[in-house]
């Protein structure tokens, strides 16, 4: 029963959410769409010509984002689920810490640098807090690897972490990493999720 009333009660706030509610009149896959915007109103991440990768892109929305303003350029997406096609974006399904998925990645990027990596990444919950946020920070790990290796000297890495255990460890090494780190928490992230992304800019060689 109790369940049932939790169920019920996310159900109403997800339909009478106002980001919800734009994202379906404005044709957003998901209301992460507007956390991006934001983030990218502020720090201009996403500029014309720019190569970004979108990884855990599922379902899309930040994609869409950056279609939108990339005009020119080029938009990778990966994730283990399918995303229904959208114009202008290149989508690899698979792992991408699985070599021949990188392999096939780096295959299409055909020698370019990337300008910024995405990852919105979150662990399938298990509904202990635990291991939810060492998960959490293990896609964070994943993701870092991943950007690092791929950006370019002026490149730049946003990506969503939980604070909670492990957070504080993962900041560090995102500033060992990196010349600069910031932390945004948008508007659009519900004001009681533990989310907040971290910024990267221009990793060290």
């Amino acid at each position: 029963m109790k369940r049932n009333k939790t169920s019920k009660a996310w159900l109403h706030e997800h339909l009478t959410d106002p980001y919800v509610q734009r994202a379906n009149a404005e044709g957003y896959r998901a209301r992460a769409a507007y956390k991006l915007m934001e983030i990218d109103d502020r720090d201009r991440l996403l500029r014309p010509g720019a190569v970004v990768v979108d990884l855990g892109a599922a379902p899309g929305s930040w994609c869409q984002v950056a279609v939108q303003r990339c005009g020119g350029g080029r938009v990778f997406a990966l994730d283990l689920l399918p995303v229904e096609p959208i114009a202008g974006v290149d989508f690899l399904q698979g792992d991408f810490s699985e070599n021949d998925v990188l392999a096939e990645f780096e295959r299409r990027l055909d020698g370019s640098r990337v300008d910024v990596v995405l990852s919105d990444m979150a662990p399938n919950l298990s509904g202990v807090a635990t291991v939810d946020q060492a998960r959490s920070v293990m896609l964070g790990e994943l993701a870092l690897d991943f950007a690092v290796s791929h950006l370019r000297p002026a490149g730049r890495f946003l990506v969503k972490v939980f604070q909670g255990e492990g957070f504080m460890a993962f900041r560090q090494e995102m500033e060992r990493r990196f010349q600069s780190v910031q932390v945004r928490k948008p508007k659009a992230s519900r004001d009681r999720s533990a989310e907040v992304y971290l910024l990267g800019g221009q990793p060290r060689a």
